[in-house]
C-alpha cells in the first residue's frame, strides 16, 4: 500500500537531518507502531504520507502512485483517503460531538442525508453513542480523542495516521484509545501509530518500526520498544 524508497528529509540547507535513507513497505491492513524519542522523525515520516512535508530526495508510493509528483494543489484528493488523529485534538468548541463529525463530512463533500445517517453509527463505533449532543467542554480527555478519531473516520479512509494520540491521556484512557485503534484495524483499515509510550507499544504485540536520529534502527514483525 505504502512504500518509502531511499527517502531523505533535510532542513536548513542540509544542516538538520529529519529522515535519512528511509526504506519502508507498509501492507494494506497492517497495524504499525512508529516509535522513537522526541525528534526521532516520527511526525515527519507521517507528514510525508499526507504531503504536509515532501522528501528532499527519494520517492513515496501509495497504491503504486508516486505521491511526490502530486502538485500541492491536488494534495487534497490524496488526503481524502487518509484519516489523521493528533495529540492536539482541536475539536470545534461550539459544536457538539455529532456536529464535529458531521462538519468534517460536510467539508469532504458528503451529502447531508448521508451525514445524518452515518454520524450516529460512527460515534457508536468509537463508544460515544450517548454523547452525540455533548459539547467538547462536557467530554473527558479520552472522550474528546474518541470524537477526533470518529472525525478522522468520517470519510471511511483506507489509512489512519495517529500521531501521539495518547500523549495527553492517563494510562487507562490511553490504553482504551489504543484498543479502539486496534478495533478499527480489525475492520481492514491500515493504522500507523506514532508514539513514544513504551508500555502501550509492548502491549500491542504488532509490528514496530523504531526510528533514531531519523534512521530506521529496527523493524520487528511483532516487536517491542527497544530504545
Amino acid at each position: 500500500m505504502i512504500k518509502f524508497v531511499n527517502v531523505n528529509k533535510n532542513y536548513n540547507n542540509g544542516k538538520v537531518i529529519a529522515l535519512s535513507n528511509i526504506n519502508l513497505t507498509i501492507q494494506q491492513g497492517e497495524f504499525i507502531s512508529i516509535v522513537g524519542r522526541s525528534g526521532a522523525g516520527k511526525s515527519t515520516l507521517l507528514a510525508m504520507i499526507t504531503l504536509e512535508e515532501r522528501p528532499t530526495t527519494g520517492k513515496i508510493f501509495i497504491e503504486g502512485q508516486d505521491i511526490t509528483k502530486i502538485k500541492q494543489s491536488d494534495a487534497f484528493y490524496l488526503r481524502r483517503k487518509i484519516g489523521v488523529v493528533f495529540q492536539d485534538i482541536k475539536l470545534l468548541p461550539a459544536r457538539t460531538a455529532a456536529e464535529n463529525v458531521g462538519f468534517a463530512m460536510e467539508v469532504g463533500g458528503i451529502p447531508g442525508n448521508t451525514i445524518e445517517r452515518d454520524v450516529p453509527k460512527i460515534l457508536e463505533l468509537v463508544g460515544l453513542k450517548d454523547k452525540l449532543d455533548a459539547f467538547p467542554h462536557q467530554l473527558s480527555g479520552g472522550e474528546k480523542q474518541r470524537v477526533a478519531i470518529a472525525r478522522a473516520l468520517a470519510h471511511k479512509p483506507a489509512l489512519l495516521l495517529a500521531d501521539e494520540p495518547t500523549g495527553n491521556l492517563d494510562d487507562i484512557n490511553a490504553w482504551e484509545i489504543v484498543q479502539l485503534l486496534l478495533k478499527i484495524n480489525q475492520f481492514g483499515t491500515t493504522v500507523l501509530l506514532a508514539t513514544h509510550a513504551v508500555q502501550l507499544v509492548n502491549k500491542i504485540q504488532k509490528r514496530v518500526v523504531t526510528l533514531e536520529a531519523g534512521e530506521i534502527m529496527y523493524d520487528q514483525e511483532k516487536g517491542k520498544y527497544l530504545l
